[in-house]
């Protein structure tokens, strides 16, 4: 798997900030959200960018740029995006299983609200009424593919208010004189069949034809990217081939031409990212050979959160002699990266390459075992630049009180 960023910049890098150490290109984040813009050109598109994958503010302003609105799932990543330089209206706000509070509080800072729970439905009208426009969010009760803890569409799923509980929602709605200016469904992360995501589009539509007065119809994400070498991705062009014709038709039906949004992260994150990490120490057993690094999940929790596969490539030998490994990190744990993994010969000193590490690395990192967290830095075009640096042990102290 070839590296938008060249190996020998990537070692520059590592050598420079040290390992462990996150890397992150520019032009693959602009790349990934051109070629979603364009796939929807024939469109009244909104792209809205799924900050919880990276919500480092020098990534957010990227795509501030780009043109790009935020979903944000938190009160923090909605003051983050504000300090980004979005305007509140930009932003959606798609809370699960918060404080009324909570919702109150993104209500005082301006930004679009969606709603995905009956009972938060029924607070906020009883508050609100129609002062405040709201968004919908559905559960389609749609598999889209991939781990199940990623999928959010199922009907197990926690997310969204059930289809089969619309005619409740349309009695609050007129009870308590809720303005609905949009309905949204997010079916999760690695959508492998375009099928799927169409018929959870044709039940938003039919939706949408419920409620006179909406403004856009969010059909979230879950666009897959490729992790392995010739992985299988979302065809982003066949999908856009296919909702725009539905989109046209709905419009012609709904009398007015509405915009459709969608939330990638992943999407637009993932392949920019770069984790390096150095190899402490090779460790034959009788039954593999080790290497064991200066990271652990404490650092990349993919792997061992979801069994997630991470191409792997040897910066400082990649043309060395064929050879099988188990990649493991230093934390007091069953900490493994990857099984039986063929490498280039990997030597203590080594720098590792761990690709697609763009979303929800960084972002999951931790402080176990009482572990820093590692630096992350920006490469754009011929600059690069440090946009987080590395942790000390003040920074783990700095909240415990003595």
């Amino acid at each position: 798997m070839s590296t938008s960023i060249a190996p020998q910049q990537l070692i520059r890098l590592a050598q420079e900030f040290d390992a462990p150490l996150y890397v992150y290109d520019a032009a693959t984040m602009r790349r990934q959200y051109h070629k979603l813009e364009n796939a929807f050109k024939d469109c009244n598109v909104k792209i809205h960018y799924a900050m919880k994958a990276l919500s480092n503010i020098n990534v957010l302003k990227i795509f501030k740029e780009l043109g790009a609105g935020l979903d944000a799932v938190s009160i923090e990543e909605v003051k983050i995006g504000l300090m980004a330089g979005y305007a509140a209206e930009e932003i959606l706000y798609t809370p699960n299983c918060v404080s009324f509070a909570e919702i109150e509080a993104c209500i005082d800072l301006g930004v679009k609200l969606n709603i995905d729970n009956i009972s938060i439905l029924e607070q906020f009208g009883n508050k609100y009424g129609n002062t405040v426009p709201v968004c919908i969010r559905v559960n389609p009760h749609i598999m889209a593919g991939g781990h199940y803890k990623i999928s959010t569409g199922h009907i197990d799923s926690k997310f969204g208010i059930s289809i089969h509980q619309m005619r409740h929602v349309e009695r609050l709605i007129k009870s308590l004189n809720i303005k609905v200016e949009g309905i949204h469904m997010h079916t999760g992360s690695d959508i492998l069949d375009v099928g799927v995501f169409l018929n959870g589009a044709e039940i938003l539509f039919d939706l949408a034809l419920g409620f006179p007065d909406i403004e856009y119809i969010d059909f979230g994400s879950g666009f897959k990217v490729g992790y392995k070498p010739d992985d299988v991705t979302t065809d982003i062009d066949v999908l856009g081939e296919g909702l725009t014709e539905r989109y046209r038709k709905f419009c012609r039906e709904y009398g007015k031409d509405i915009q459709i949004h969608f939330e990638p992260g992943k999407f637009l994150v993932s392949e920019s990212g770069y984790f390096l990490a150095k190899v402490n120490v090779i460790k034959q057993t009788t039954a593999t050979v080790f290497a064991g690094l200066d990271a652990g999940f404490n650092h990349l929790m993919r792997p061992t959160l979801y069994d997630s596969y991470h191409h792997i490539t040897n910066l400082s030998n990649p043309e060395g002699k064929q050879r099988v490994y188990t990649v493991v990190g230093y934390i007091c744990e069953t900490d493994t990266f990857a099984w039986d993994r063929p490498l280039p010969e990997v030597n203590e000193g080594d720098i590792l390459c761990f690709h697609n590490a763009g979303a929800y690395g960084f972002m999951m990192a931790s402080n176990y075992n009482s572990r820093t967290r590692p630096a992350e830095v920006l490469v754009d075009g011929d600059d690069y630049k440090l946009i987080r640096r590395r942790e000390t042990l003040d920074d783990i102290l700095a909240t415990q009180v003595l």
